[in-house]
């Protein structure tokens, strides 16, 4: 064709595109470190991290270097991390009971955090699969057929306590019981500690990108084995509407945030959640989703940055106010412009 044809066109959308500038003064949405929230796994002792090897670029962080870490996320302007128990297994059995010991691994790393870098929102995990022999989110039936709802509530609402008492700014259940939002507000009340907020899981789904983090924490299977089968509590993918029951569910029980689990194949659900409530809305780019892009990365089919930011972009566009992320600490810092 001619170079010389030329459309007749008022409208060139192309126009606001034409240089980085005006591509900047158009941009609709934008990831700031303030957005994020860092996933940290704790171990015992106070010897060198220890690599998780289904996720590359992650650590188990014994207390020492855990403190170091959150003092650097701090720095970069991330403002919270959510903390996650890699225990021995001498220290499991069938009932989570080491998930109220007062002065467990969990509790001494919020101590410590809490004392050396007390401008950070701390964040703890309030489910019984990093405690239990079995790998599941609360105690078994006494026929170990089940997951029983209301015990597992019981336990969940002492455990949010302990925290509370440890100093932590949010605890999270993520087991997806019936009714452990309002139990746990209720427990927390009642000993005092109001201002302890809830991060809840409150559309967390049975899905397939959990094998790493349970290569992390060391619950009963991790990567490359098969999965536990948690769909009694945790949703079913293939469910829109369900998800959004749950949410108001937790919403009407005192939930200060609501997080959707996981992030990148859910974005309809965060989008969906967003229109749906008025609270602050959280969503986890689990450790799957991580890993996929690390290990696409890692064989040259895509750009490690480049990957990393489009996903994290697209999880804030569909509405998530913000992220837990294991690229918290290398987004922040290619966002400050230090690398």
């Amino acid at each position: 064709m001619s170079e010389e044809f030329k459309l007749e066109l008022t409208v060139r959308p192309r126009r606001l595109r034409a240089a980085a500038s005006r591509r900047a003064l158009v941009e609709e949405t934008r990831l700031d470190p303030a957005d994020l929230i860092a996933p940290l796994f704790v171990i015992e002792g106070d010897g060198e991290p220890r690599a998780v090897e289904s996720m590359p670029g992650v650590f188990r962080l014994p207390v020492s270097h855990l403190v170091a870490e959150c003092r650097e996320l701090h720095e970069l302007g991330v403002p919270a991390v959510a903390l996650f128990p890699s225990l021995d297994g001498s220290l499991k059995d069938e009932a989570g009971t080491a998930a109220l010991d007062g002065n467990g691994l969990v509790l001494r790393a919020v101590r410590a955090v809490r004392n050396e870098v007390p401008g950070l929102t701390v964040i703890t995990d309030i489910a019984l699969d990093p405690y239990t022999t079995h790998g599941h989110d609360g105690v078994l039936t006494a026929d170990g057929g089940e997951v029983a709802n209301d015990a597992t509530v019981a336990v969940l609402a002492e455990m949010a306590v302990l925290h509370a008492s440890a100093g932590v700014d949010l605890v999270a259940p993520s087991d997806m019981m019936d009714g452990r939002v309002g139990a746990i507000r209720a427990a927390l009340d009642r000993a005092g500690y109001s201002s302890t907020g809830i991060l809840a899981y409150s559309a967390k789904f049975a899905s397939a990108f959990y094998g790493p983090f349970r290569d992390a924490v060391g619950s009963a299977t991790g990567a490359g084995h098969p999965p536990l089968d948690k769909r009694t509590y945790q949703l079913n993918p293939a469910n829109r509407r369900e998800a959004l029951r749950e949410v108001s569910l937790d919403e009407a029980e005192g939930a200060d945030i609501v997080m959707v689990k996981p992030a990148g194949p859910y974005l309809d659900i965060i989008r969906d959640v967003r229109n749906h409530t008025g609270l602050p809305v959280a969503a986890y780019q689990v450790s799957g989703e991580y890993a996929q892009i690390r290990a696409a990365a890692e064989r040259g089919w895509l750009d490690p940055g480049a990957g990393r930011d489009e996903s994290l972009l697209a999880i804030k566009r569909a509405g998530a106010d913000m992220i837990l992320t294991y690229f918290a600490k290398e987004a922040a810092t290619a966002m400050s412009g230090t690398v």
